[in-house]
């Protein structure tokens, strides 16, 4: 039952994308919903789930929080080598951005899809209920994954093709993840923490990289409007979930 569901992120997952790579003729409109998805979706959906899973404390701060602070680093570290290391190397920049970053993000999206596919094997294990609820909340937010990892490893300087695999890569992790639930569990605490550290990192992609990009050549009030839409959709999904 859970890889049936899983096959329906699936199906989802391919829509954001084919949606992401048909409206290109308003990239800044298309940047602006992915900024605004992926934010509701660190605020919204990783961050509650990872202080819930992680609760524990260090030095007085949730082990969540500081997981998220620090993927947030991490993320603008690995950036930044890597665009020290383009440079070096006289490798080629997209407008100032290094198609590897683009790339590592993308994977990093598809590891979030197949905790994603974890988490309805993982519901479906405790009740029918439990993995009806999950799925749900699943299979709608992954359509914003499908949008966010093409427009992530476009927006990067990557051709098509490349586009197009992490596309497909992101939508098969769920079925992969779970299928795997049949073999493997995961323990909560370290569930809670990998989701605080991959919230921190989308954060940082959202902020300092999408929605700059978005506002740079139409800082139009549609493309705000674009930005709190995608906030808006992943509360809905959220609540309906709940």
């Amino acid at each position: 039952m859970a890889v049936f569901v899983a096959l329906g992120a699936f199906l989802m997952t391919l829509a954001g994308g084919w949606t992401a790579q048909r409206v290109t003729d308003r990239r800044h409109l298309v940047l602006g919903l992915a900024g605004g998805l992926m934010l509701g979706v660190v605020g919204l959906d990783l961050l509650p789930e990872a202080l819930r899973a992680a609760g524990d404390e260090v030095f007085g701060v949730p082990a969540a929080l500081l997981l998220f602070v620090a993927g947030f680093l991490l993320a603008h570290l690995v950036e930044r080598l890597l665009a020290a290391r383009q440079a070096a190397h006289g490798g080629e920049e997209h407008d100032g951005r290094v198609p590897e970053v683009g790339l590592t993000a993308a994977a990093a999206m598809v590891g979030h899809s197949a905790m994603d596919g974890v988490a309805i094997g993982a519901a479906f294990q405790v009740g029918g209920g439990m993995g009806t609820a999950v799925a749900l909340a699943v299979v709608a937010h992954d359509f914003a994954d499908g949008f966010n990892t093409y427009t992530i490893t476009s927006l990067y300087g990557n051709d098509r093709r490349k586009a197009l695999t992490m596309l497909v890569a992101d939508a098969a992790a769920p079925v992969v993840g779970a299928a795997s639930t049949s073999f493997v569990t995961i323990p909560e605490g370290l569930l809670g923490g990998y989701l605080g550290l991959f919230g921190g990192a989308l954060l940082y992609l959202a902020a300092a990289e999408i929605l700059p990009e978005a506002h740079h050549e139409h800082p139009a009030r549609s493309t705000l409007l674009c930005t709190v839409a995608g906030v808006g959709f992943i509360w809905l999904v959220v609540g309906l979930a709940g």
